[in-house]
């Protein structure tokens, strides 16, 4: 391990210098390397009073902001949990790991390992508390390799005097669970309990955003969410003076984030900036102060993507960042150049089928839709759960929703996006048709194209090809590379025509595809049609026979959708059937989405989410989003 002359260039002499030996012997020669604290809040845009929230409390984050630097271009890779933590974790991509759907529990090569194992071996203590979600194959082998001690006990305290640590403290009290989907009894019970009446935040006095309609429940929800961030504010105050009573604070560089958009309606799941960008804040201790990009109360505009922090972290510490990491130290002796843009990606969460991807600049945000017929705003269980949300649904079917929060519940998706972020701070204003943009827009398509590319994409094959692809012994990060296995260049051609006028004698032809990766692009594109004429349900009923079960199902919901229930029925009560809850999800997905009209099968699905829900404890999540599909499709509102 390569280790940098910032940390050991202060050497001193005499007894000193015997000290800095025997703690160089002990820790791998890391005697002037900063410790590194992580505070990480889930579910939290922006929503801060240092980022000029004037709804917010948030007196401990603001006196941080005013010793430290406030990033006001940070954003995640990925709009929930576990895909971004999986890039947080390795320094890679979760679309190129194969990572980036929720919970998919994909494998990753032996020479991806979470960074905080190369600081172990470089002599750091490093203590994880306690959250982990990095959405990996054999995840507790990766954390033993990554933590110390990882635990909802784990702390810098635990290490060995003198030495340096990396220490993670992740705060809950911002997750969707608490902001937006625990019952309001459960909320004051655990959250505003620890609030004064004055802490409080009175909804009279709410400061919507125009993506919201302006109802009492909205006006609710915004000041729980609010809520929940001032005892938030709370947690970091109390985490700050432990380091300071430890006598560390000198010694350690903290950084305080969000690790995705908020959990609130139109934030945690979408690629608008509610979404992605979080609430960065660094800060210096006076001996590192040469490493800030500012002074302390200062701004940087630099881009930042999540994709950034392992190697911004191991450059901090004098660690060179491996060859195979795809971001760039933004702080350290190994930072480089600032970036240009940075990418976002939307897959699968829960039981919720999706796929879009994004790129932005510090002032434009393009937005790909690759299945524009489903909405950003589509049944989702644990999101139901929310009073706010199951009324935003309401007055969506009653048409009482004005432009602005139509953007998140109109029944259809733009098949491309482009915001003016600086004129248009809510993305509201969908500029991709407006001639006075089309350079812009063409300017960021090839761009983003060309990251999917040049990144290996991997997430243009469902789960069950995935799976069948790399067998017991592949990983999704290898068979991206190869484009005769993975043929990302035709995948995405057949996924572009998805949505697009004219395309139906192509996709038609390309039902008979050689590879069933596009042959299931073909079929999303067919059923994305909102008229479907003889030709293209003939071509469905053929592919009702489709070797594989991805592309069968997706014919057969095209069908039934239509109307066309006869044959289309019995092939996804078959394939909810299936021993591979990755097909059976598939299916069940697709018979919740046709509503009454899969009644006829009610009985088998009924016996499916029975066994899913005897399955959960064995089987896991795959069981669950199985269970959530089902439970929403027998339960019809």
């Amino acid at each position: 391990m390569r280790i940098n002359s910032l940390c050991t260039r202060r050497g001193l002499f005499g007894i000193t210098v015997f000290f800095a030996f025997l703690a160089s012997t002990l820790f791998g020669g890391l005697t002037n390397c900063p410790n590194i604290l992580w505070i990480t809040a889930e579910d939290l845009s922006p929503h801060l009073g240092c980022f000029g929230d004037t709804y917010a409390r948030t007196p401990n984050l603001d006196a941080f902001a005013h010793v430290g630097v406030r990033y006001t271009h940070a954003f995640a890779t990925a709009s929930v949990c576990s895909p971004a933590r999986s890039c947080l974790i390795t320094g890679m991509y979760a679309t190129s790991l194969g990572t980036q759907r929720l919970r998919s529990q994909f494998p990753v090569p032996p020479y991806v390992r979470g960074f905080p194992a190369l600081l172990r071996e470089a002599g750091y203590y490093t203590a994880n508390n306690v959250k982990t979600d990095y959405n990996l194959r054999d995840e507790a082998a990766f954390i033993r390799d990554c933590w110390d001690e990882c635990s909802t006990s784990a702390h810098w305290r635990k290490r060995r005097p003198g030495q340096p640590f990396f220490a993670v403290v992740n705060l809950m009290t911002t997750h969707q669970s608490r902001s937006s989907v625990w019952p309001a009894e459960q909320f004051e019970k655990e959250v505003a309990s620890q609030l004064l009446p004055q802490e409080r935040h009175d909804p009279a006095h709410a400061n919507l955003p125009p993506y919201y309609p302006d109802t009492p429940n909205a006006r609710r929800a915004w000041a729980r969410y609010h809520d929940c961030i001032t005892v938030m504010d709370k947690e970091v105050g109390a985490i700050l003076r432990e380091l300071e009573e430890d006598g560390l604070a000198g010694d350690t560089i903290v950084f305080f984030y969000g690790d995705n958009g908020m959990g609130m309606p139109r934030g945690k799941r979408c690629l608008w900036d509610t979404g992605l960008r979080v609430p960065l804040l660094i800060r210096f201790p006076e001996k590192y102060r040469h490493l800030a990009p500012a002074n302390p109360g200062g701004v940087t505009d630099r881009l930042v993507s999540f994709v950034d922090f392992a190697p911004t972290v191991l450059s901090l510490c004098g660690i060179k960042p491996p060859p195979h990491y795809q971001g760039t130290a933004f702080l350290g002796a190994h930072a480089g150049p600032g970036r240009d843009y940075v990418f976002g990606a939307r897959d699968r969460v829960d039981e919720v089928f999706d796929l879009s991807r994004s790129v932005r600049d510090k002032r434009f945000l393009y937005i790909r839709n690759f299945m524009p017929h489903h909405s950003w705003m589509p049944p989702e269980n644990y999101s139901d759960a929310s009073e706010f949300r199951r009324e935003f649904y309401g007055l969506a079917q009653k048409k009482k929703l004005g432009p602005g929060p139509l953007t998140y519940a109109s029944a259809r998706k733009p098949l491309e996006e482009l915001y003016d972020t600086e004129a248009d701070p809510h993305q509201l204003n969908n500029l991709a048709a407006k001639p006075a943009y089309q350079a812009d827009l063409e300017r960021l398509r090839k761009v983003l194209k060309d990251w999917i590319i040049t990144s290996r994409d991997a997430g243009f094959l469902t789960e069950p090809q995935m799976w069948d692809r790399i067998g017991t012994h592949g990983t999704p990060l290898e068979l991206a590379q190869d484009e005769t296995r993975y043929p990302l260049s035709r995948l995405l051609a057949a996924a572009e025509l998805v949505g697009q006028s004219g395309a139906v004698s192509e996709q038609i032809k390309l039902l008979g595809d050689a590879d069933d990766g596009v042959r299931y692009w073909a079929a999303v594109g067919l059923h994305a049609l909102e008229r479907k004429n003889r030709e293209v349900r003939t071509a469905l009923r053929q592919a009702l026979k489709d070797t594989s079960a991805v592309v069968r199902i997706e014919a057969a919901a095209a069908l039934a959708e239509h109307g066309d229930t006869r044959e289309s029925l019995q092939v996804l009560a078959n394939e909810l059937g299936s021993p591979r809850y990755d097909v059976a999800l598939h299916a069940a997905r697709a018979l919740q989405l046709l509503g009454r009209r899969a009644r006829p099968v009610w009985p088998v699905m009924n016996k499916v989410y029975e066994q899913a829900k005897q399955d959960e404890l064995r089987v896991g999540d795959p069981a669950m989003f199985v269970r959530f599909s089902l439970e929403a499709a027998l339960n019809p509102q």
